[in-house]
């Protein structure tokens, strides 16, 4: 029998349908973009990562899996919404012929991707803590109104670009961003998501490697 593939999450209509319900409530609540594009980003990130690391293909696939499919926990409430994600999870792939192996896999990593109660302990949880965390861009933020915005759209609206660079030469894991400060300080960068970082160092050591950070070009960490 063949694995389920990544494509094949992706085309789910479940797993769309909680992701729109996920995104929509959060939206009422003031939440950034969490929309199948940013399932979209994090899967193909976390994916990339372990791919340029020479990880097993099999091992990738699961990451772009376990990417697309974290936030689906949305859907019943953003409090524990990586330990609801697990569970959803479970029985969609269970539902799907995924072999149960690889189904704890990807629990393992949808819950443990949240900044409050999780960590990285294995590559694939690494891969999308990692891709999660440093999806920050300008178009994640869905209010309008500068005027309204509040500290979270500030920061990533603040954010003109950003890339996130793997170099195994160097056995380092680079996030550039370019930050304009008219907007947003650095420091106030760090105030919302100095813990991301730091679950983000944490990633990369699971990975074998070091987390780097710069800003406008120069090192932050």
């Amino acid at each position: 029998m063949s694995k389920l593939q990544y494509e094949d999450i992706r085309k789910s209509e479940e797993v769309n349908a909680y992701l729109a319900q996920g995104n929509e409530m959060l939206g009422v609540l003031g939440y950034t973009d969490h929309s199948a594009k940013h399932a979209q980003i994090v899967a193909d990130t976390a994916g990339k990562i372990l791919k340029e690391l020479d990880a097993p293909k099999r091992q990738v696939e699961l990451a772009q899996i376990a990417g697309y499919m974290h936030d689906i926990g949305n859907c019943v409430n953003r409090t524990d919404h990586a330990h609801n994600g697990a569970i959803l999870a479970r029985s969609i792939l269970k539902d799907m012929g995924m072999e149960v192996k690889e189904i704890a896999a990807v629990m393992n990593a949808i819950g443990s991707h949240d900044e409050k109660t999780g960590c990285a302990t294995d590559p694939i949880s690494a891969a999308l803590i990692l891709a999660d965390k440093t999806d920050v861009r300008r178009n994640r933020v869905r209010n309008k109104s500068k005027s309204s915005f509040d500290k979270h759209d500030r920061v990533n609206y603040a954010v003109t670009a950003s890339k996130l660079r793997i170099l195994p030469e160097k056995n380092t894991i680079l996030f550039e961003i370019c930050l304009d400060e008219s907007i947003c300080a650095l420091i106030d960068y760090f105030e919302i998501f100095m813990q991301r970082m730091m679950m983000c160092r944490r990633a990369a050591e699971v990975l074998g490697m070091k987390f780097k950070m710069t800003a406008n070009g120069k090192k932050v960490c």
